[in-house]
């Protein structure tokens, strides 16, 4: 597909898991692609990787007024650094809940904040916000994941009321757990890494975790001028945990 032909786009968070396997992608449908991540030194060509820190204003506007200058505008940002946190409402303190919240929403707001005026020169204008199935399930030992994913959605809605008129769409993505570094390193930390893999696998319908170039799949498919009537919109890519309910198996 060639659908992102001539199209710019900005990936944060795009050195590894969802934000590379969606920077690479939309490079091979055409697009020219800027990386944003804490260490793009492992972006190669045809990437371009620029440093920036979405929890720093100055950083990320830096980052995205160079990368712009690189690319010769902007056309697609995905809003895709993010970190992740367990436990219940007992279990962070405030330090850390003002710190997640300032990655996972304020970030996205400061990459956008950034973007707009670059987007709104452009025809083909998309935002797509990582998001994720904790936004809209209850799972256990997510409280502050969760509200924070639940704020990305909130705020993806709204962003896509504001900026419509100026013909930027705005969408997420609500994966379920992927099978990403993050995870890995969730997983390392367990007591048995063997027994939680196969509890998060479980937990998805399909019985197995959501590959980080499925999520990528359907990140492109909001950014593509092809979805130019979508905005406002979330898709589950979480293999059925939203909507099935599924019998045990053998039943």
């Amino acid at each position: 597909m060639t659908d992102f032909e001539g199209l710019k786009a900005l990936v944060t968070g795009g050195a590894s898991g969802i934000g590379r396997a969606t920077a690479d992608l939309l490079a091979a449908r055409g697009a020219q692609v800027a990386v944003l991540d804490l260490d793009p030194s492992t972006v190669e060509k045809p990437l371009l990787g620029f440093r920036a820190d979405v929890t720093d204003d100055t950083s990320v506007r830096e980052a995205v007024a160079a990368a712009a200058a690189e690319l010769g505008g902007l056309d697609v940002v995905i809003n895709n650094a993010g970190v992740g946190a367990q436990g219940t409402v007992e279990d962070n303190d405030d330090a850390e809940w003002h710190r997640v919240l300032d990655v996972n929403v304020v970030g996205m707001v400061r990459v956008a904040r950034a973007a707009l005026p670059h987007l709104r020169e452009s025809q083909h204008a998309a935002i797509v916000n990582t998001c994720s199935i904790a936004a809209t399930a209850g799972l256990p030992m997510r409280a502050l994941y969760s509200a924070t994913k639940g704020a990305v959605y909130s705020l993806t809605l709204a962003m896509a009321a504001d900026h419509l008129r100026e013909g930027i769409r705005v969408n997420c993505v609500n994966p379920g757990t992927a099978d990403t570094p993050w995870v890995g390193r969730l997983l390392d930390s367990a007591t048995d890494p063997a027994a939680e893999r196969a509890a998060l696998e479980a937990r998805q319908p399909s019985g197995r975790l959501v590959s980080a170039a499925e999520v990528a799949g359907a990140i492109a498919y909001f950014a593509s001028p092809l979805s130019g009537a979508t905005t406002g919109t979330s898709l589950a890519v979480d293999g059925g945990m939203q909507g099935l309910r599924l019998r045990p198996a053998g039943q």
